[in-house]
């Protein structure tokens, strides 16, 4: 072969050397769409409204520590031992202890009474009737479920959220709200055998309302909130939402499914608007560990728009369903912050 020849055929074609640099803006190109996508995805599952708190928390107010102490006594006495089906005299003593509560309150008490493998329970609710007309009416939901899980007590899971309902019916008590109804409600049997079958307290009464056609603008579900933690690493998140939120459990989560997306803007940003204290929340597919484990997901499931608030139970908290979930656990400051924080959700809501 000629030395002329051999050049020729080891010289790059003009052909191909005019591929390269279309080929650099081609890949070029098809990255900076995945970065768009990667960002609207972001954006559209974890961004919210409004300026997140970070620092010190404030000093509790007055009104503050005479709710901490008042959640205290709720959930010493309701979770102090196991309450549930297994235990059917504990559960039965929470029932009342709710139910005496929200009557010395002046509320009439609506019970939702059922079987459930040879247990008579019931849900307990309460109402806030609006003082407008009647036609037109929305219903808000704020509910907890009060029974623990197995041999667990059950302090934080959800003594916590049944506490802070009980403290809301008190804050709310004075609101009169034009054209919403607004339902406070305690649920049995959301823990295991029970959660997703016909026995599920907050299925039950999901389906009442849908047969009472009842227009839910909102479900607000109050689950596990009365743990926290200021030592970097003591959160933990399900797969894949782990790069995406911080690595401290202090904060109060706001969380639901893709089509709650509204619902978790409107609270995060009411909550944030008059609450010193951290937030983080989004929505997420169905799929993702943890996004539907409450009552929510009974009225998702209806059609209503529902949502958890949440300190992410098992992802953070150590007594998650044991035996050692007691009341000397639990952070009732905090608590108190978050229940008054959401009684201005709710006002924002009931407008």
């Amino acid at each position: 072969m000629s030395r002329a020849r051999a050049e020729g055929l080891c010289a790059p074609s003009s052909r191909s050397a005019t591929r390269r640099p279309s080929d650099v803006r081609t890949f070029a190109f098809f990255l900076a769409v995945l970065l768009a996508l990667l960002g609207y995805a972001y954006w559209y599952h974890f961004a919210l409204p409004g300026r997140p708190f970070a620092g010190t928390l404030p000093a509790l107010s007055a009104e503050e520590a005479a709710i901490a102490q008042r959640l205290k006594q709720h959930i010493t006495t309701i979770a102090s031992t196991p309450h549930n089906t297994k235990h059917p005299a504990n559960l039965e003593a929470a029932a009342r202890y709710i139910e005496e509560t929200l009557s010395a309150l002046g509320y009439p008490i609506e019970a939702q009474e059922f079987d459930a493998r040879g247990v008579k329970v019931r849900n307990i609710a309460v109402s806030i009737e609006p003082a407008g007309p009647s036609d037109g009416i929305e219903t808000i939901v704020v509910g907890a479920h009060y029974d623990s899980y197995n041999d667990a007590p059950g302090a934080n899971d959800n003594g916590s959220g049944v506490a802070a309902v009980l403290e809301l019916a008190r804050l709310l008590k004075d609101l009169k709200p034009a054209r919403t109804r607004i339902r406070l409600v305690l649920f049995v049997n959301e823990e295991l055998p029970h959660f997703g079958t016909e026995t599920w307290g907050a299925r039950r009464f999901a389906r009442r309302l849908v047969e009472r056609k009842e227009r839910v603008r909102a479900m607000l579900s109050i689950e596990t909130i009365g743990y926290f933690s200021d030592t970097a690493g003591s959160q933990r998140y399900p797969f894949p939402l782990s790069p995406f939120f911080p690595k401290t459990g202090n904060f109060i989560a706001f969380v639901g499914t893709l089509g709650a997306r509204p619902l978790v803007h409107e609270a995060v940003a009411s909550f944030r608007r008059h609450t010193s204290f951290p937030t983080v929340g989004g929505v997420a597919a169905r799929f993702v560990e943890g996004i539907t484990w409450s009552d929510h997901k009974a009225f998702s499931d209806t059609g209503f728009p529902a949502i958890m608030i949440t300190d992410t139970a098992l992802f953070r908290y150590p007594h998650y369903h044991r035996p050692s979930d007691t009341p000397d656990k639990l952070a009732y400051d905090r608590i108190a912050r978050i229940t008054k924080g959401l009684e201005r959700v709710v006002r924002d809501m009931a407008r």
